[in-house]
């Protein structure tokens, strides 16, 4: 199984059909809206609106794991990414990203290392996950690894379609 064939469904309802994003690079990160990392959903707007016509592709995947931080409903998770931020990059229904119920396409992603060597459960809200235009993961970046730092803008413009 690839990333283009897990089945997630989509904030808005139906399916978010990942293959749609084959051929573009995808920054895929666990969401909430209640973190002290909240205000990352501004740098991931900018990534977003700058890089898009590059082939950047956000996606946010809210997660309520951590500390509760993710508790509205979907409506709720829009209506706030929208107000707040501005969001306008695609977002997935609330799953998982750790444990016995944790969501395909995190079972796939835990399984990349981070930097120092390091894979398996997500840490905190906001963990990064580079998809390369082939649907492999790149690179893992840990929650504290803001938008704007070198370290993600340099990996994905590693990631960019030629």
């Amino acid at each position: 199984m690839n990333i283009y064939d897990v089945k997630i469904g989509s904030l808005q309802g139906g399916q978010a059909d990942l293959a749609q994003y084959r051929d573009r690079a995808l920054l895929i990160v666990n969401v909430a809206s209640q973190c002290g990392l909240t205000p990352q959903y501004a740098g991931l707007q900018k990534l977003a609106t700058e890089y898009e016509g590059r082939g950047l592709v956000v996606l946010g995947v809210p997660c309520n794991q951590f500390g509760g931080q993710e508790p509205g409903t979907a409506d709720e998770i829009a209506e706030f990414c929208d107000a707040n931020y501005g969001v306008t990059f695609p977002m997935t229904e609330k799953v998982e990203v750790n444990g016995p119920d944790r969501h395909p396409l995190y079972q796939l992603l835990t399984e990349t290392s981070d930097g120092e060597g390091e894979a398996g459960d997500v840490q905190w809200n906001f963990e990064k996950f580079l998809v390369g235009t082939d649907g492999q993961v790149m690179a893992r970046l840990r929650p504290r690894v803001t938008p704007e730092s070198p370290e993600l803008i340099a990996a994905v413009e590693s990631a960019l379609p030629h």
